[in-house]
């Protein structure tokens, strides 16, 4: 992101304030992993990553704002669509609740939504949507990543991990009943799927954390509370 002129900030200001006002009045049933909230932290996310490149910063804002206006849920048998979805709506959003939005950036904006999501397989074509792209897997990451895995799987009625075989070293990695699966079957894949080098850097920082997590409670079922399990973090860490 060059540096913005203060007509360049304004114009931004003011499109931030317009879709979160919208945003507040029509996007309020959504669970915690996939709120205001999020869209916010996936846009301060993006203006890191735009730092120093030639983009357009109204498509990236609009696009952290509404990727996921639909956000199909993790069991929906839809669930792969639901970037497709949000980027229909997003088109119709702008289109209909806001009049002066420039239309010649609605379809940067909507390959932006549309290829955001990892379920969906959809290469970003864009510098925008690769940061999109980026910001969004970022917040699957870390902290925030630890904690919407389990506020999302405890929506949904799973299991923390299985008891028997917490790892998967013996059974099949099923994310759909257990949380602690998703870990391998998508988040720590993450890094080696980041679209810029920054977000790589970014992603492989917070994957260790979530490898920490592991290995600490592998400890802890053991028995262990003072230390971490060393044969995690090795299994686990990601690759530089």
């Amino acid at each position: 992101m060059r540096p913005l002129g203060s007509g360049a900030r304004m114009n931004l200001q003011h499109w931030q304030a317009q879709f979160e006002r919208w945003l507040k009045n029509h996007h309020t049933h959504q669970d915690s992993a996939h709120d205001l909230c999020h869209f916010r932290r996936v846009w301060a996310t993006a203006q890191k990553l735009a730092a120093d490149e030639d983009v357009d910063m109204l498509v990236i804002l609009t696009a952290c704002y509404f990727h996921d206006v639909v956000s199909l849920a993790k069991n929906h048998p839809q669930r792969q669509r639901s970037s497709l979805l949000a980027a229909e709506e997003t088109r119709r959003i702008l289109s209909a609740e806001f009049a002066d939005f420039p239309s010649e950036k609605i379809d940067a904006i909507c390959h932006a939504i549309a290829a955001h999501s990892f379920s969906a397989q959809i290469t970003p074509l864009t510098v925008e949507a690769k940061i999109v792209q980026d910001a969004d897997r970022l917040e699957a990451l870390g902290a925030i990543g630890l904690a919407r895995v389990f506020a999302v799987s405890g929506s949904l009625g799973m299991a923390l991990f299985d008891g028997e075989d917490p790892f998967a070293q013996r059974r099949p990695l099923d994310d759909k009943r257990y949380a602690l699966d998703h870990f391998q079957t998508k988040l720590l894949k993450l890094p080696q799927t980041m679209q810029t080098a920054k977000g790589k850097l970014l992603a492989q920082h917070n994957a260790r954390f979530l490898v920490e997590f592991m290995a600490k409670l592998s400890a802890e079922l053991a028995g262990e509370n003072e230390g971490v399990d060393h044969t995690v973090i090795d299994a686990f860490s990601p690759v530089d």
